[in-house]
């Protein structure tokens, strides 16, 4: 029940309505009247954090009848807790209430020191939170808990998350000035003529093991495979229409793209051209290609080099692990094909989560 447009607690309107019947609130038997908890209700669909949320929530069953341990069975607090949050309620009314989300101890840290560390923890990726409380020890002197420093980091904005790897020899210039050449190509080209980008894949047949629900104090296993056999697929992504041509060879060098190219041919003969902008693989510019291209109705546009960010396909290529790959276990490397060919050949189910992931705005990477 969070999310929306976030409360503010300098609404003095709010703040007025509030007061008016805070009064009337005791630790025992007191009751909210229907509009009452209609608009705790309504804060309580806009406040952004957890925290916040269970205040108001045992404010409304606290005030509807509930009694003190029912209300901490409900929302796993203690009744000590709830008797603040009435206090508070009382003393000051919905704004008090909320603003005990981000009261706590006395920081140990002064603003200088906090600073410091935040600059450390934007130049390092902790592994461990004894380590950052090693840190703190051996450069301030001062003595945190794990969940003292797991507190602080949430408080200072952090969260524990895996790091987006980036090529490291990426030309953000390079890549600004493709996107421009792209965008001029959408607006000039012919109504026939289409832009596909092209890669390949190569799942492997085996498990992945990736995030997932998973009840506490469970462990879920998947199985493995022992095979190091490979997929290798060829595809072309249409950007404006989402279609998908897909080839599945061997191998993928000169001869299957060409094989790729003349399915392209073949399929939109009405087209004076057909763009197909891809990464910088050796078979693209190999001589065989090169030969075909002289008289080909295909016009190859080579993205910038370590620009994977810019090859639309790269995301169907990630969506597809998702689906496919991810947490799933298939015994026989047929069972294995036969279930990645199909998710091509099925594309249309996902055209909902496709269309908004396979927009053209395109990030630039800077390293």
């Amino acid at each position: 029940m969070t999310g929306g447009k976030q409360y503010n607690p300098g609404n003095h309107a709010t703040v007025s309505f509030y007061r008016s019947f805070t009064d009337m609130l005791c630790m025992k038997g007191f009751t909210l009247t229907p509009r009452q908890v209609n608009e705790l209700k309504k804060v309580h669909r806009q406040v952004p954090h957890r925290r916040e949320a269970d205040r108001i929530k045992a404010i409304v069953l606290l005030g509807t009848g509930w009694t003190l341990e029912q209300t901490a069975e409900a929302l796993l607090l203690d009744t000590g807790a709830l008797r603040r949050y009435v206090q508070t309620f009382q003393d000051g009314g919905i704004d008090a209430l909320l603003l005990m989300a981000y009261q706590g101890s006395q920081p140990k840290l002064t603003n200088a020191q906090l600073h410091k560390l935040e600059k450390q923890l934007s130049q390092t990726i902790y592994l461990r939170a004894e380590d950052i409380a090693r840190y703190v020890k051996e450069t301030f002197g001062t003595d945190y808990t794990i969940n003292g420093i797991t507190n602080l980091l949430h408080r200072l904005g952090y969260t524990y998350k895996k790091p987006k790897t980036v090529p490291g020899k990426a030309d953000a210039l390079a890549q600004e000035q493709f996107v421009r050449k792209y965008k001029t190509l959408k607006k000039r080209k012919q109504p026939h003529d289409p832009i596909y980008f092209m890669d390949g894949v190569h799942p492997q047949h085996n498990s992945v093991a990736a995030f997932g629900w998973i009840k506490k104090g469970e462990t879920k296993t998947i199985k493995s495979n022992t095979g190091r056999t490979r997929l290798n697929l060829n595809g072309v992504i249409n950007a404006e229409t989402h279609q998908v041509v897909i080839r599945h060879d061997e191998t993928i060098n000169a001869q299957s793209t060409l094989a790729l190219f003349k399915m392209l041919e073949k399929k939109h003969r009405k087209a004076e051209n057909i763009y197909v902008i891809a990464d910088n693989a050796r078979y693209y510019r190999s001589k065989v290609v090169k030969s075909f291209l002289v008289n080909s109705r295909i016009k190859l546009i080579f993205l910038p080099p370590y620009s994977p960010n810019l090859n639309l396909i790269e995301r169907l290529w990630k969506y597809f692990r998702k689906v496919v790959l991810y947490n799933r276990y298939y015994e026989t490397f047929a069972e294995f094909k036969e279930r990645s060919l199909m998710f091509f050949a099925t594309l249309r189910e996902h055209k909902t989560a496709l269309r908004t992931l396979l927009t053209d705005n395109f990030e630039i990477i800077a390293t």
